[in-house]
């Protein structure tokens, strides 16, 4: 019946919500990164700035005679996070199988309610991780590319991720959470650094503490993405922000016209993408996976030390473990 297709409906989407509500929390708490829900209208949501006017300090010589001195101007600048949007399915089942087998559709809810609260967390660890790479490695202060040099130095090594820290300067305690693939953390322990506690797991995505300093680990693509590369992002507190705009809207349908009933589900969503101190261009609307993870689509619009944090580039062939 319809309506029990609507309540069936109504049960999995408060299920799923619930299901990455709780992962989505237990994440952010552990990892620094931010998954959280807020609703935003449009294409964009766009923050004014005041740009530091600290250059406006100046010796003055009391005994000089007077002269003009050039005005600072106050000037403002935009932060923009860009909207995007998701959709989960069709999934297709025939009711007739269900009760074929002896199931009930609670089974089904428990089945399509963890695959897709598993998949959506994946895919928002995913894309933040792939928009820090891409916005920081289009700045070249805040990259620290070493995979051209023979031999440790072209590695990922604890000399080389330290190097990176520096790039942060006196601010390097600011990074608060590093982002590598296990590859790298293995290699990482294998110089005789200690695995301590494990923060948080779910699915593929661990988060331990390394040195000190959240680490997580997960084989994200953009990490390792072109010829024997590997990647280390090493970030500051909430150096991205993934948040859900609270729109996530589903439909089950049951089709006739073939000689078993089918049954439709289908799913879809938007969610907003920020990341610290750069700003999405906005003539960039609704962007897909490629453009988000395009460098050029962010600016950076604060100083580095405000920033989301910065990134080591190594050759994965390179480097005795």
């Amino acid at each position: 019946m319809l309506t029990d297709m609507k309540v069936f409906n109504s049960q999995l989407q408060t299920a799923i919500i619930q299901k990455l509500t709780q992962k989505a929390d237990l994440f952010s708490q552990a990892s620094g990164l931010t998954l959280t829900n807020e609703a935003m209208m449009g294409d964009f949501k766009e923050e004014a700035i005041w740009n530091n006017v600290s250059q406006a300090l100046r010796d003055v010589d009391s005994y000089a005679a007077q002269a003009s001195v050039a005005a600072i101007g106050l000037s403002q600048d935009q932060l923009n996070s860009v909207k995007t949007m998701k959709a989960f399915g069709p999934i297709l089942w025939e009711p007739n199988q269900l009760t074929w087998i002896g199931k009930n559709e609670g089974e089904a809810l428990s089945v399509i309610s963890e695959s897709l609260s598993m998949a959506v967390m994946e895919d928002q660890v995913n894309k933040l991780i792939g928009v820090l790479v891409a916005a920081i490695s289009n700045v070249a202060a805040a990259t620290h590319d070493v995979s051209a040099l023979a031999g440790d130095l072209g590695a990922v090594t604890q000399p080389t991720l330290n190097a990176t820290h520096s790039l942060y300067g006196d601010a390097s305690q600011n990074l608060t959470t590093q982002i590598m693939t296990g590859a790298t953390s293995h290699k990482l322990l294998g110089q005789a650094l200690q695995n301590g506690t494990q923060l948080f797991t779910s699915g593929t995505i661990r988060v331990i503490d390394i040195l000190g300093k959240r680490t997580v680990i997960t084989d994200s693509p953009a990490l390792t993405a072109g010829t024997n590369k590997e990647r280390v992002l090493v970030l500051s507190a909430n150096a991205a922000v993934l948040a859900s705009n609270n729109d996530f809207r589903s439909s089950i349908v049951e089709t006739t016209g073939k000689t078993r009933l089918e049954t439709n589900y289908q799913a879809e969503y938007t969610e907003n993408v920020s990341v610290k101190g750069y700003s999405w261009d906005a003539t960039v609307k609704s962007p897909i996976k490629a453009e988000l993870e395009t460098g050029t689509n962010w600016d950076l619009v604060l100083p580095l030390k405000s920033s989301a944090g910065v990134l080591l580039i190594g050759d994965s062939t390179k480097g005795n473990y």
